[in-house]
């Protein structure tokens, strides 16, 4: 499975605005040669890269950077949704209308992964789950990535507050990954 370029751009421009560029290079320190070597030239946010390289990188960021707090990853897939919605995926946001823009999840994960497919169900004015299937891999802290970048992207919309939580998780062994979400307009 191969992860958009803009995935790994906007947690390297989460890690220098968090932690600055000498958070960043301490990071790419801490990465075996390979990985050091593509992350140090300039990415390409339309090009595709190793779902590993990713997943190494996240690893390296709770162990160097976040003192092992896996919810830096909910902090940076909000910056991620303030990132992308205001610029290159901006035209997915209906303002006022969370369900229209949660219509857009299944067309949305295409632009981030090349496996897989989500699903939006609408479960009350309020609700919904979006659920992932057949992703190639997988892992916890990606996931909550998706939970901090929807809660964000359902405030851009206009809710007050939202709440996502993940309900089933395949790095939990799950055949899916689940997410509940709710908001208040």
């Amino acid at each position: 499975m191969k992860v958009k370029g803009n995935v790994l751009i906007a947690r390297k421009n989460f890690v220098e605005e968090r932690f600055g560029a000498e958070g960043w290079e301490r990071l790419l320190g801490s990465l075996p040669d390979a990985d050091r070597a593509q992350l140090s030239v300039p990415l390409s946010a339309v090009g595709w890269y190793p779902f590993g390289i990713g997943q190494r990188l996240d690893a390296a960021i709770v162990k160097v950077l976040a003192n092992g707090d896996h919810n830096v990853f909910k902090r940076m897939g909000a910056a991620s949704a303030l990132s992308n919605l205001t610029t290159v995926h901006k035209h997915f946001l209906v303002k006022g209308n969370p369900q229209a823009f949660l219509a857009h999840a299944p067309l949305i994960y295409k632009f981030y992964y090349d496996t897989g497919r989500r699903e939006y169900e609408q479960l009350g004015p309020n609700s919904g789950t979006l659920t992932t299937y057949d992703a190639d891999t997988f892992s916890h802290v990606d996931c909550l990535t998706v939970v901090g970048w929807y809660e964000q992207a359902l405030k851009m919309c206009g809710a007050k507050e939202a709440t996502v939580v993940e309900e089933a998780c395949r790095a939990q062994g799950k055949p899916f990954c689940r997410y509940r979400l709710q908001w208040t307009l």
